[in-house]
């Protein structure tokens, strides 16, 4: 309800700036009255990502739906999602992308990337207490990642965390021949 209330707020600002401004003022070569701009430095702030690194908004506005959904493995439901799930529905929603179902099946889909060479969209890919890889995420930029957390569902974790940072595996970035495969026309 309150991020309802957060989110219909922002949409009724970033109107009321584009229908009222009199005169763009430009800070940093981004226009102040811009809502995607706004809304841009918005999703920075709740999600403590930073405001460069926000470049898809599309992304952000689906994580921000989603963040505090249940875990529940198997799930693909606002009532309860798993991990491979929400990245599976990140990628067909923002990315018109179809990836496949569990984490080890998308590995096979991704080329391997260090922690280094990470960018926003990338895949993230842990071993979780499991020689085989147990978990998958989607990355934000500035060492943040989105994922349904098995004990705190749908939230936005940090790489850098001891718990991620022990487990981390490795990035991945989907690569293009999957994309026209996978591909619904």
């Amino acid at each position: 309800m309150i991020k309802k209330f957060l989110f219909s707020t922002l949409i009724a600002i970033c109107t009321l700036s584009t229908a009222f401004a009199q005169t763009k003022t430009k800070e940093s070569g981004k226009e102040l009255n811009d809502p995607d701009n706004l809304a841009s430095q918005y999703f920075s702030q709740v999600m403590g990502v930073a405001v460069d690194a926000t470049s898809n908004l599309k992304l952000y506005k689906f994580i921000y739906e989603w963040i505090g959904t249940p875990y529940s493995y198997g799930g693909n439901t606002k009532r309860g999602i798993d991990c491979s799930a929400f990245t599976k529905a990140i990628y067909d929603k923002v990315f018109n992308t179809t990836i496949r179902r569990n984490s080890r099946d998308i590995f096979s889909m991704v080329d391997p990337l260090s922690k280094e060479d990470l960018k926003e969209g990338d895949l993230v890919f842990f071993k979780i207490k499991s020689r085989s890889i147990s978990h998958v995420g989607i990355y934000l930029g500035d060492n943040r990642f989105a994922h349904a957390s098995s004990s705190r569902g749908v939230v936005i974790s940090n790489l850098n965390e001891p718990y991620y940072s022990r487990y981390f595996y490795k990035g991945g970035r989907v690569l293009e021949s999957f994309k026209k495969e996978f591909e619904v026309e």
